[in-house]
């Protein structure tokens, strides 16, 4: 028997829950009609205003020329694989006139790609990952960008400046409580100069708290996937991080308690890239497959961390590496590897390197195929204590490299 409903006006009790507004984005038959980021935003703007609420994108492919920024309060959810937000083809020209730190304009050589509205990045220096800074376009005349907030930064000729209309395609800034659902997010990889994932990526946040992702797939990024900096509880589930350029998910300098549960990263350069002083993260039951370098990664002050029922497969040079810090107040420790799977990678499945201490190694399953991972676990000689117990070893060479002085393998 069907349950019941009853109309909460069928009582004479107050309602006093407040019902969140929810509109439609799409191509056709919605409440905000089209399909760019403009449309998008405006439909995330009315939502904030009304307090809060969900934008619902209609199945269709969205062109971004712009990010799209989200805003408290507001979820964004789309239609799964059929809702896809597919950035613009981007362009890049040298500037031709100086600008400084104080400026809301740059002269380039060719605005031709440029719109108003559209997202640009100013960068200078010949270094491989210079400097970036991100702006909004808000009028072009001739070949002046006029901008939407100060340059904040030198942008010279002298040092190779230069504007690209390059971003991200979710960017959030000191906003919090966010929840973005279905979607696909498509970099257009070939079309669009690789960027630094510390300024830009799929999706970039920076002093932002609570966001949640659900089922969101970010792919073919010039860059990184998911970017994440000086951002706390940041939760993804059963989120894909496929064929970017660099990291597949990057919880960055100072995020505390990120949270990966179910997701894939996929052939990307590298796929979990804990950065500086990430601390009481988890990653549970995630795949991290096919990356060109590391599956995952862990260094500069991240501790206290867990990876736990993780698969580990095919990732080129290592499974999991802890990198090699040069001062011992820098060390990975206290980080916890638990029931996962290392198949096939590389030169070994975990390789620690440097002065990291007080690390577990636990119920885990390593499988060499002859031709890779010939090693299970390679210690360093400069490592600290690790609790190495219950693990299993199929077919690699070396089950445990431990090269620390005097150093006896567990029985």
């Amino acid at each position: 028997m069907a349950a019941q409903v009853v109309s909460p006006f069928a009582n004479h009790r107050p309602v006093r829950s407040a019902r969140r507004i929810e509109v439609s984005v799409g191509p056709v038959a919605a409440d905000f009609v089209g399909c760019d980021h403009r449309i998008i935003q405006a439909a995330i703007e009315y939502v904030a205003a009304l307090g809060g609420g969900t934008v619902q994108l209609l199945a269709g492919t969205y062109a971004l020329g712009n990010a799209i920024f989200p805003r408290a309060g507001v979820t964004i959810r789309g239609m799964g694989d059929d809702t896809v937000l597919r950035k613009c083809a981007g362009v890049a020209t040298p500037l031709v006139r100086e600008a400084d730190w104080f400026e809301y304009a740059v002269q380039v050589e060719n605005p031709a790609g440029f719109t108003v509205g559209g997202g640009l990045a100013l960068s200078s220096g010949k270094a491989e990952w210079p400097q970036t800074k991100c702006f909004t376009i808000t009028a072009i005349e001739d070949n002046v960008l006029h901008l939407d907030q100060r340059t904040e930064k030198n942008f010279w000729v002298s040092e190779e400046a230069r504007a690209e209309s390059v971003h991200s395609l979710i960017r959030g800034w000191e906003v919090d409580d966010v929840c973005i659902e279905n979607l696909v997010l498509d970099g257009a990889r070939d079309c669009n100069p690789l960027v630094n994932g510390n300024y830009l990526a799929g999706v970039f946040m920076q002093y932002c708290n609570r966001w949640r992702f659900t089922g969101v797939t970010c792919q073919n990024y010039n860059g990184d996937g998911f970017s994440f900096q000086v951002c706390d509880d940041i939760q993804f589930h059963q989120c894909c991080a496929l064929g970017n350029a660099s990291l597949g998910f990057h919880p960055g300098s100072g995020a505390q308690r990120p949270v990966f549960r179910n997701c894939e990263s996929r052939s990307n350069r590298l796929g979990l890239f804990w950065c500086w002083g990430v601390c009481d993260g988890v990653a549970e039951d995630c795949v991290f497959v096919e990356n060109t370098q590391y599956g995952s990664s862990v260094g500069h002050r991240d501790t206290d961390n867990v990876m736990r029922r993780c698969r580990f497969e095919r990732n080129r040079v290592v499974g999991v590496l802890f990198r090699n810090e040069p001062e011992p107040s820098r060390t990975p420790d206290r980080n916890r590897l638990e029931a996962c799977e290392f198949i096939g990678n590389g030169e070994a499945g975990i390789d620690v390197q440097g002065t990291a201490g007080d690390l577990a190694i636990q119920g885990c399953r390593f499988v060499g195929d002859g031709d890779s991972q010939a090693v299970g676990v390679r210690i360093a000689a400069t490592v600290g204590q690790i609790e190495l117990s219950d693990n299993e070893f199929v077919g690699t060479a070396t089950d445990i490299e431990d090269n620390r002085p005097g150093a006896k393998l567990p029985v």
